[in-house]
Parts: structure tokens; C-alpha cells; sequence
């Protein structure tokens, strides 16, 4: 069955080091959209964040942002917004700010699209100019509260705690209660229970263009992007995603410095007959 819908990762997937989608990348964009593939993007970025990739890729599909806890069409600004719930939040902060923990994480809260710190520190200050955004740093982030975030993320200092605090989390919150999730080696998302990528992708395919997952191709390269590669009718992992998400895509492409991405629209697009 052909492809009617191509879904992409922005963060080492179509933009790398340099942060910007590069040529040979918009190329294959284009000449997939040439053969009637609708496009967009599903990203764990901020939705100001991944604004300016959406307006490279010239599409008028909803885009996907906070890893499917925000979907908005930019032309009708209708929305569909699913924040995690604040009781959930201030206990994430407790978590993250205790004795134990506090030396080794940095914690973002978002509300209305907005990035909230305690404080600016170097890893804040990084993420916040590859998002190119402005974080926020208001000290004790329980003030700003008074609704529910969109999403909650910890910044590890050193990537090897999350391996730690991963499984206690886990232990502690049930899927019913919060999805956690790693967007990179080093950030750990927590979202509403109902949000994934995954979910994000099937209602697009399913309620707003009304096509089957067969007819659904997606693109990513980190955690955050299984259950939409698991979704897809077909499913590319990039090269530089981790072994568990290469097992559960159909192929794997070169990684995003080697515009990996253009290369799998090249081999399973390129041909498609309609």
C-alpha cells in the first residue's frame, strides 16, 4: 500500500549539530510532497520551538510538539492540548530538587508554551539556544503552578543518572498516572499518561486524514519516538538511535550528518507509484 503520510523527528533527524534541516533533506521533503505525501513534523520540542522547522517544510497539516501533548494546526490555530496534571508536576519537583537528586538535574516546567526554570544555568542555557527560546528563571517553579504544564523535563548533568532515577520513577508512577520518556541522552520527559508520539500520529492519520497506519511512514531517532515507529506501516530508525529503538523499525538509516532522512525517502518514496 503507498505512503500517504511521511512523519518526521526534528532533533537528530532533520536538523543535527548545526540545528537547521539541511538541503539535500528539503529536498527529498519536496519531492515526496510532488507525489501527493502529505508531511509533517512530530518532535518533543516546544511548539514556538518547532515552528520554524514546519515553515521550512511548506505544509498545512497539524504540527506535533511536546511529544504529542500539543497539536496545532498553525493556519486555523485550532488546538488540541492534553497537559500532565499539576499534583503530578509538584511531586516531579520534589523528586528532582531532594537532596539526593538536586546536584544532578536541571527541571523545565512549560505552561502556554512557555519554558519556566529555577534558575539559568549552563545546560538551561544551551537547550534554550538550540530551542531558541527564552527560558524563564522564576526560582521556586511550585509558584508558577496555578495549572497544569504541558510537560515536565529533567535536564541530567550526567547522563548516567537517569539510568538510576529512570527505574525508581518507574516504580513510583504507573503508566495509568504519568508517560516517561527520553528524548536524548540526557532529557527525560514526563507527559500525561495518554501522550505519545504514537497516539499523536494515529489520530492525524486516522481522524483528521482518515488513512491507515500501512499508510504511514515515520522517522526518528531516540526513545520518545517508539511508539510512533511502532504505529507506522513503515518505520526508519536513524543511525544514531539506540539499539532498542533500530530493533523496532523496519530499517535503519545513516544518521543525520549523512542526511539520513533523505536517504529513506529516496529508497521508499522515490518510486511510489499512484
Amino acid at each position: 500500500m503507498a505512503i500517504k503520510l511521511l512523519v518526521l523527528d526534528i532533533d537528530g533527524t532533520i536538523a543535527g549539530d548545526n540545528n537547521q534541516i539541511r538541503k539535500p533533506v528539503k529536498l527529498a521533503i519536496k519531492a515526496a510532497q510532488k507525489q501527493n505525501i502529505k508531511v509533517t513534523l512530530a518532535t518533543g520540542r516546544m511548539y514556538r520551538s518547532a515552528l520554524p522547522y514546519y515553515e521550512q517544510i511548506e505544509t498545512k497539516l497539524p504540527l506535533i510538539a511536546y511529544n504529542g501533548a500539543w497539536i496545532q494546526n498553525p493556519d486555523t490555530q485550532e488546538k488540541e492540548h492534553l497537559p500532565i496534571g499539576k499534583e503530578i508536576a509538584l511531586e516531579l519537583l520534589d523528586y528532582f530538587e531532594s537532596p539526593a537528586m538536586n546536584s544532578y538535574f536541571g527541571v523545565h516546567c512549560y505552561l502556554e508554551d512557555q519554558l519556566y526554570v529555577k534558575e539559568i544555568t549552563p545546560s538551561t542555557q544551551e537547550y534554550a539556544e538550540r530551542s531558541q527560546v527564552a527560558a524563564i528563571p522564576v526560582g521556586d517553579l511550585r509558584k508558577i503552578l496555578q495549572v497544569n504544564p504541558t510537560k515536565v523535563l529533567a535536564i541530567a548533568h550526567k547522563p548516567q543518572m537517569i539510568k538510576k532515577c529512570f527505574p525508581e520513577l518507574k516504580t513510583r508512577y504507573s503508566r495509568e498516572k504519568v508517560h516517561l520518556t527520553q528524548s536524548s541522552h540526557n532529557l527525560l520527559e514526563a507527559m500525561h499518561p495518554q501522550v505519545n508520539k504514537g497516539k499523536a500520529v494515529q489520530y492525524l492519520a486516522e481522524k483528521v486524514l482518515g488513512i491507515k497506519p500501512t499508510e504511514v511512514m515515520a522517522i526518528g531517532d531516540n526513545f520518545n519516538d517508539l511508539e510512533m515507529l511502532q504505529y507506522a506501516g513503515v518505520s526508519i530508525a536513524m543511525g544514531s538511535a539506540p539499539d532498542e529503538i533500530k530493533k523496532v523499525a523496519h530499517w535503519v538509516a545513516p544518521d543525520v550528518e549523512a542526511d539520513g532522512v533523505a536517504v529513506a525517502i529516496n529508497k521508499f518514496l522515490e518510486k511510489q507509484n499512484y
